[in-house]
This record gives structure tokens, C-alpha cells and sequence, in this order.
């Protein structure tokens, strides 16, 4: 059994907080996994979503009366939506940091990417993943790299016992495994 190191791993507030790229840009880190999905929403809402809401407008709007066309009332909004998320996905891209987690596969360290298991104070044993903050699913045990609990897990390592800063508190919570996923071999 490996010797349980007991030292606090504190980060100083410049290292984990989120990295500014140039004025008011943050840095959105995203597993390559992440990036292509919302890429395939943002490529799904342009060349499929979009252009069928603006055919169901243009039909509704040449039946006359628009202020009481269901129809075209509906697809307006739908469009105003479409166009909202549309302009969301791409800045959101546009500030996208791709970051293989695999790179640190067999590592020790917890970075972004890693699935940490770790225990808490009251011997509850729990495991997450540090993911991107728009790929993130808590649901899946998954959590941001700017959480409160990702955070505090940043650069520690199995045997580690850091500190965790909750609304009840500052609870002592101890990593037991840092995970990361296999390389995917690269085709020719």
C-alpha cells in the first residue's frame, strides 16, 4: 500500500484562476470530444435548423395576415433562437482551447481532462471528471475546470489531501486515483 502523504496542495488564486487571453477573453478550455460537438450543433443549426425555420417563415408570411399567423408568430421566435445560439456557438468556439486529456495518460497529476476519485471527510467516496465549461455534464459526474471542486483538485495527486472551500466550509478531502483517458491511435 502506497504511504498517504499528508500535505495541502494550495494553488495561488492567479494559477487557478481562468486564464485571460487578451481584454475581458477567457481562455475556454474543451476536450477534442467537446469542440466537435458543439461544432456539429453549430453546423446541424446553419445548414439543417435554420434554413427550414426560413422556409416555414416565408410560407407562413405569404398567407396574409402575420399578426395572427401562428405559423409565422412561432417561427420568428424559433429563428431569434436559432440566431441566438448560433451567435453563442461561435464565440464560444471562436475562444476555444482544444486540450487532449489523453497527453496525460499514466500521469499522477490532476489536470484538466483527469476523472479523480477522492474521499471526504465523512468517508463518502466520490469520482468526477474536470471537463470544459460547455461540455460539462454534473449528471455524469462531470464538472467544470473552474468548480470549486476542480480547483481545489488542480495539480494534486493520488495521496494528496487538499482543501475544499464549501458553503458549510473548508473540508479536507483526500485524492485516491487520478485517471486520464487511453491515447487514440492516430490513423495513417
Amino acid at each position: 500500500m502506497k504511504p498517504r502523504t499528508h500535505h495541502q496542495v494550495q494553488h495561488d488564486d492567479e494559477e487557478s484562476a481562468p486564464v485571460v487571453v487578451s481584454e475581458g477573453v477567457v481562455k475556454n478550455y474543451i476536450t477534442p470530444g467537446g469542440y466537435d460537438r458543439l461544432r456539429a450543433e453549430l453546423f446541424e443549426l446553419i445548414d439543417v435548423e435554420r434554413p427550414k425555420v426560413v422556409d416555414i417563415v416565408h410560407w407562413a408570411a405569404s398567407n396574409g395576415d402575420r399578426s395572427e399567423n401562428g405559423d409565422y408568430i412561432y417561427g420568428k421566435r424559433r429563428l431569434r433562437e436559432i440566431d441566438r445560439r448560433i451567435r453563442f456557438l461561435t464565440q464560444r468556439l471562436e475562444i476555444a482551447v482544444v486540450t487532449d486529456p489523453s497527453a496525460h495518460h499514466g500521469g499522477e497529476s490532476v489536470f484538466f481532462g483527469a476523472t479523480v476519485t477522492f474521499v471526504t471527510e465523512d468517508s463518502t467516496q466520490k469520482t468526477v471528471t474536470i471537463l470544459g465549461v460547455d461540455e460539462a455534464d454534473s449528471l455524469k459526474h462531470e464538472v467544470t475546470w473552474v468548480s470549486p471542486i476542480a480547483r481545489a483538485l488542480l495539480k494534486s495527486r493520488a495521496g494528496d489531501v487538499v482543501l475544499l472551500k464549501t458553503p458549510q466550509g473548508v473540508q479536507e478531502i483526500e485524492i485516491l486515483d487520478v485517471q486520464y483517458p487511453s491515447p487514440t491511435p492516430k490513423s495513417s
